[in-house]
């Protein structure tokens, strides 16, 4: 019989958010056996913590280990917490690190991070490029396990012709740079006057509406849809021919396997984890950030090139398939039990 686990982490409800692999890993566990109890769902960031401890408290004879999602913003303190509470409670816990911005996080929060890494039982990193950090930090207990995707929910559209039509999938937020699709977007357009530009996801910080005010004063029809279900954006993915990510930080993106799960060719900046994830001009392409310009001339070569476009998105797909829940899932078992 396979044990009893609790997962602390993010349950897809904050519409402030867009969907994380905490779904996706519950429901490859529990098809292998496991029983996993999970927090937490609220949107409340006080009653979040609440339900957090009571799930743990409530349950705390029925589970044998903890898994427990650390990001870099003020959700690290729900995992400072659970970590302290499981080690009061003699519980083995495990950090699986997500977040863009963690690095800075663990270089301002040296004491927590240290109490949080030292005394875990294993590190998980879905990046390379994280448990790279997590061993120069000290730490040797790390192992690299991808978000995991169920491959069989992404319908591959092998696209022979391309057009500059643009899909962003990303939460509006400074670290993300948002206004850099648009700038490019505003470079492409003189060229194709039919180029589209649909950009999803929730407003975190304002930058939504600073996104808006660029692109209504330079009179650019760019198409914001807020935070759509992951059913929902990757349906109309099938519409769209490029996708750009235009981040300054981030570590391995779910929204950027996806999008190579799809079949889009993918644009993203070279920045944390993403020269992990992607391999210049074979399954993607690599650029500085905060440079629209670098952006609208890579667009304009996918578009110029479409043969070699396709073979990248073919090899982007061949790639993602390896992080399929049934490649990886014998690295989570090997872990857990």
């Amino acid at each position: 019989m396979k044990k009893s686990i609790l997962y602390i982490g993010n349950k897809l409800s904050d519409p402030k958010a867009n969907p994380t692999s905490h779904k996706a890993l519950v429901k490859g566990l529990t098809l292998e056996g496991f029983h996993v109890y999970s927090a937490s769902s609220l949107k409340n960031k006080y009653l979040r913590l609440a339900d957090m401890v009571f799930t743990f408290l409530k349950n705390s004879t029925n589970f044998e280990i903890v898994l427990i999602d650390v990001y870099s913003t003020q959700n690290f303190w729900y995992a400072i917490t659970i970590a302290r509470l499981s080690r009061l409670f003699n519980k083995k816990y495990i950090p699986i690190l997500h977040g863009g911005d963690l690095k800075k996080r663990f270089e301002n929060s040296t004491y927590a991070t240290e109490k949080l890494l030292k005394n875990a039982f294993h590190i998980v990193s879905p990046s390379l490029y994280f448990k790279n950090e997590v061993i120069r930090l000290g730490y040797q207990k790390v192992d690299h396990i991808p978000n995991p995707i169920f491959i069989t929910n992404y319908k591959f559209k092998n696209r022979s012709v391309f057009q500059p039509k643009l899909l962003w999938v990303r939460a509006f937020s400074e670290i993300y740079n948002p206004l850099m699709a648009i700038k490019a977007f505003e470079i492409i357009i003189e060229k194709h006057p039919n180029a589209q530009l649909c950009m999803v996801g929730p407003d975190k910080d304002s930058s939504m509406q600073i996104c808006k005010k660029y692109a209504e004063e330079a009179k650019l029809p760019v198409n914001f849809t807020g935070k759509l279900k992951k059913r929902e954006w990757t349906k109309i993915a099938s519409d769209f021919d490029i996708f750009i990510n235009t981040s300054n930080i981030d570590n391995s993106p779910l929204s950027v396997i996806e999008a190579m799960a799809l079949g889009l060719p993918i644009i993203t900046t070279n920045v944390g984890g993403m020269p992990f994830l992607i391999d210049h001009e074979q399954n993607g392409i690599l650029i500085e950030k905060e440079n629209p310009k670098e952006l609208s001339r890579w667009i304009e070569w996918l578009l110029d090139h479409p043969e070699q476009t396709s073979d990248m998105a073919g090899r982007a797909r061949e790639k993602v398939i390896n992080l399929d829940w049934y490649k990886i899932k014998k690295d989570w078992i090997e872990l857990l039990v």
